[in-house]
């Protein structure tokens, strides 16, 4: 069988397919962003909050990281309107990712929580600051410091979860791939520009990140 590359029948489509990237890009950043404030502050509840709160944290995390992503979306998109909670293809989509990645972002914080010398906590501590100030001062300077690789290689698996959001008809880049396919019928041609796009946007992240992680906290960052 012989197939012959025809990419002249998909350029013209590549407008939709980078509306698709920009799409994916505003739900990784949002999800990210959602994530990483839920992550924060189930992080510092389990390493400074009250024990009945951090066993409910502690299921919250166990349970979004002991299940698939995508059944985690599927329940927020088919079993919440029986409760009489309907929900965009969109909001469900982007609600199970800002979830998902707060726990797995909460047990990343969690470690860089207990990397903090006890020494720095107890000079706080005779300096007068509060719990809170503890934590905006001494433990959130030193956990970015610590934790930008994992946290920005973090986003870079976000951003490529966000291709899931086509099985619930979210036209982002996943999705505009899977209609012009319908379209075209050049299976290769066009998942092969997606394929591409997809690992210019992760390499175009990962070199911001960088410049991003020097910049501000003198660290480089690594890949996972």
């Amino acid at each position: 069988m012989h197939y012959t590359l025809q990419y002249g029948q998909v350029w013209p489509y590549l407008p939709r397919l980078l509306d698709g990237a920009v799409l994916a890009l505003q739900i990784a950043v949002l999800a990210f962003a959602g994530g990483l404030l839920i992550g924060t502050l189930c992080a510092a509840i389990r390493s400074f909050g009250p024990r009945w709160l951090a066993l409910i944290v502690g299921a919250y995390i166990t349970f979004f990281i002991n299940t698939p992503q995508l059944v985690q979306i599927y329940f927020l998109y088919f079993a919440l309107p029986d409760a009489g909670i309907l929900l965009s293809s969109f909001n469900a989509v982007l609600i199970g990712m800002t979830l998902n990645a707060g726990a797995y972002l909460a047990e990343i914080q969690r470690a860089g929580f207990e990397s903090v010398h006890r020494s720095e906590l107890e000079a706080s501590e005779v300096l007068g600051f509060s719990r809170m100030q503890q934590i905006r001062h001494v433990i959130m300077p030193h956990v970015m410091k610590v934790l930008f690789p994992p946290l920005s290689s973090h986003f870079i698996i976000v951003t490529l979860g966000t291709s899931m959001a086509s099985v619930f008809g979210v036209e982002e880049l996943t999705g505009q791939a899977l209609n012009i396919n319908s379209l075209t019928f050049r299976s290769i041609e066009v998942f092969s520009i997606t394929a591409a796009i997809y690992v210019v946007i992760t390499l175009i992240a990962s070199i911001l990140l960088g410049i991003f992680g020097r910049a501000v906290f003198r660290v480089r960052r690594r890949a996972a």
